[in-house]
């Protein structure tokens, strides 16, 4: 035997030697020492041939590392074409990163190993200098590796947050727990003062586990426990958002009409109120400058809506307002835009004494519907926060109490590094115009801040999107992901970066996943959402993916440029009191012993779910807290001081 051969066995890392190599893809043959399955090192023991485990294959002074995707023998292979020549038992390796001679870690490789170069297991310290410390300031911990408890998974934050990421897993697999641990990491206060996050919570779930750290903005606040008003004035909107969100679709001349009136009116409210920033002359429809769309309605409704007669004895083009009159001879109804209430006209009379006649008043452009769309949205409650936005409602003038700066300071300038923007309360029919409305809001003026220090490149701003697959679908012409596509392709220069949360990849728009420079991905059990996690990855990890199905609860593969290497890790779950209002509920709850104090009784209780005794239920209060639109309900009935127990009783009579 040869004095390399013995070298060679000798090696307790060794596992095999090169035997093929396509692009990134390298065949590896295990020696027979190997055969075992087990390898010992320093008192530790590995397992060898672990798919998602490293190897190592030194090359002089530099050592190149791969993932194992596939393993293999000889003696069963899937066709006789497939059989090894050059071995019995096998792996295949797919090349990630590479350590050069100053002992730092790189990913992709600047050489390739050939055939006979020696392939070692990555032993815990090999672990460690990969995935060092390095800044603390730079990194998070978020969990540990699967395969080493000892070696903390670390992600450098200042990838995580500017290169967006996205986080995937189908429903039950921690996703909402992890993201809210991840969170409360960027979030602490100790060692991210500065840190400055916005959080759309399309279902409500996030404001209890980060209570202490974010203040939550809600269509109807529970006050007491310090949530404020959510509001998003609509001439914040661009002009094009507002005819969508207002009107729906208009024709061309009337889409002119409204483009036109609305300039007017943004130009009466500057020379009202002149801003910093703009004149009257250089306004476009676009600028966000606060006018009244009560009197826009209101003079469109009349447009439409009124009938004239000609003033006696007056020029033909002398004519008034043909009111529906009373019994006492005066108008019933001339009606009134901050209630959006409707004048009554008299209808078109061609036939008579002359001057009785009553005819059209200007010419109507036909957007009768469009009008009726509009004044019932004025008039709805439910979005009070858009087109009444409290401080932020125009006055017939174009005056409002409170400029878009307090809103700003309020969502990414509080004290509070986290924003929530809890949109479980409005309706579903303009969630996804709203949403791109917002997004866009948000990010222009980020961008053109971007050189103070209010901006994004001083201070970045993280944009979190909840249940992302609701409203980034792949259809064309979607506000929210246009508005989210520009933010991934350019946020990074400019401060802005996203999180995509979501249990449906396969349901995102290909080229927004594709955007996210860090993939945090958890179980996936879906053939068609592992396949578009795997091709928006940077790496070519199809066997590491291919894990997904089998992940447990709390276990991720991060990959990207966050992360050193691709890892498996177990995610730390964060306290007790801060998980979100995401976990399943427990129809049959396990039986725990009786306690008298702190001693155990004979016998056994079940804390919950279908095996407790029925109790007594009001739906009374059910009926409450739907039409109240809130889930917080306080034990006493605010209005009458009577309990909930007897809610329903006082109800009834």
């Amino acid at each position: 035997m040869s004095n390399g051969m013995l070298k060679m066995r000798s090696d307790p890392t060794l596992i095999g030697t090169v035997q093929d190599v396509a692009g990134t893809t390298v065949s590896v043959s295990l020696v027979n020492e190997t055969s075992t399955g087990l390898s010992f090192f320093n008192g530790e023991s590995y397992r060898i041939g672990q798919v998602g485990s490293f190897v190592r294959i030194p090359l002089g002074y530099t050592s190149l590392f791969g993932i194992v995707s596939q393993v293999g023998a000889g003696a069963a292979p899937s066709s006789e074409n497939e059989a090894k020549p050059w071995g019995n038992q096998w792996l295949k390796v797919q090349l990630v990163g590479e350590r050069g001679r100053e002992g730092r870690f790189e990913r992709g490789v600047s050489q390739h190993p050939t055939i006979n170069d020696t392939v070692h297991i990555v032993t815990e310290e090999d672990l460690r200098e990969i995935y060092g410390p390095g800044d603390p300031v730079d990194f998070v911990t978020v969990g540990h590796l699967a395969s080493a408890e000892s070696i903390p998974a670390l992600v450098n934050i200042n990838k995580l947050v500017t290169r967006h990421s996205a986080v995937v897993g189908t429903t039950g697999a921690g996703k909402s727990t992890t993201v809210a641990g991840l969170l409360a990491v960027l979030s602490d206060p100790s060692r991210y003062p500065s840190a400055r996050i916005v959080v759309l919570d399309i279902h409500g779930e996030y404001s209890n586990a980060l209570t202490d750290r974010s203040t939550v903005f809600r269509i109807v606040p529970d006050v007491t426990r310090g949530e404020r008003q959510l509001q998003i004035p609509f001439w914040a909107l661009s002009f094009e958002e507002l005819v969508k969100l207002a009107f729906g679709d208009l024709r061309d001349q009337p889409l002119a009409a409204v483009a036109d009136t609305v300039l007017a009116l943004k130009r009466e409210s500057l020379n009202k109120t002149p801003r910093d920033g703009v004149r009257p002359d250089a306004i476009t429809v676009d600028s966000p400058v606060p006018f009244c769309i009560h009197k826009l309605w209101f003079d469109f409704h009349q447009r439409e809506y009124r009938t004239v007669i000609p003033k006696p004895g007056g020029a033909q083009d002398e004519v008034e307002s043909a009111y529906v009159l009373g019994t006492d001879g005066k108008p019933v109804q001339i009606g009134d835009a901050m209630t959006v209430t409707p004048p009554q006209y008299r209808t078109v009379k061609t036939t008579g004494p002359a001057s009785d006649r009553v005819q059209w008043g200007p010419d109507p452009l036909g957007m009768r519907q469009q009008l009726a769309v509009l004044a019932s949205k004025l008039r709805d409650p439910q979005l009070a926060f858009l087109f009444n936005p409290g401080d932020w409602r125009p006055q017939l003038d174009g005056t409002v109490a409170k400029d878009l700066n307090v809103l700003l300071a309020d969502w990414i300038g509080s004290p509070s590094p986290i924003a929530i923007l809890d949109l479980s309360g409005i309706p579903s029919s303009v969630l996804n115009d709203l949403i791109g409305a917002l997004l866009r809001t948000l990010y222009d003026a980020i961008f053109w801040a971007r050189k103070l220090p209010e901006g994004g490149r001083e201070r970045p701003l993280m944009l979190v999107l909840e249940e992302a697959h609701a409203y980034l679908g792949k259809e064309q012409g979607s506000p929210a992901s246009a508005a989210v596509r520009r933010i991934a392709k350019e946020g990074r220069k400019y401060g802005v970066g996203v999180m995509i949360v979501s249990q449906r990849p396969s349901e995102i728009d290909p080229t927004i996943l594709s955007q996210c420079g860090t993939i945090v991905a958890m179980r996936l059990a879906n053939d068609t959402d592992r396949a578009q996690v795997a091709g928006a990855s940077s790496d070519n990890l199809k066997g590491l993916f291919d894990m997904l199905p089998i992940l447990r609860t709390g276990e991720a593969i991060i990959v990207g440029e966050a992360v050193s290497l691709p890892i498996r890790t177990l995610i730390d779950p964060p306290g007790k009191n801060r998980w979100p209002d995401s976990r399943d509920p427990r129809v049959v709850v396990r039986q725990v012993p009786t306690l008298v104090g702190d001693v155990k009784k004979d016998g056994y209780e079940s804390e919950g779910g279908w095996a407790v005794p029925r109790a007594k239920e009001n739906y009374s209060i059910v009926m409450r807290q739907w039409r109240k639109q809130s889930p917080d309900y306080e034990h006493k009935n605010s209005d009458s001081g009577t309990t909930d127990d007897n809610f329903g009783e006082g109800a009834s009579k």
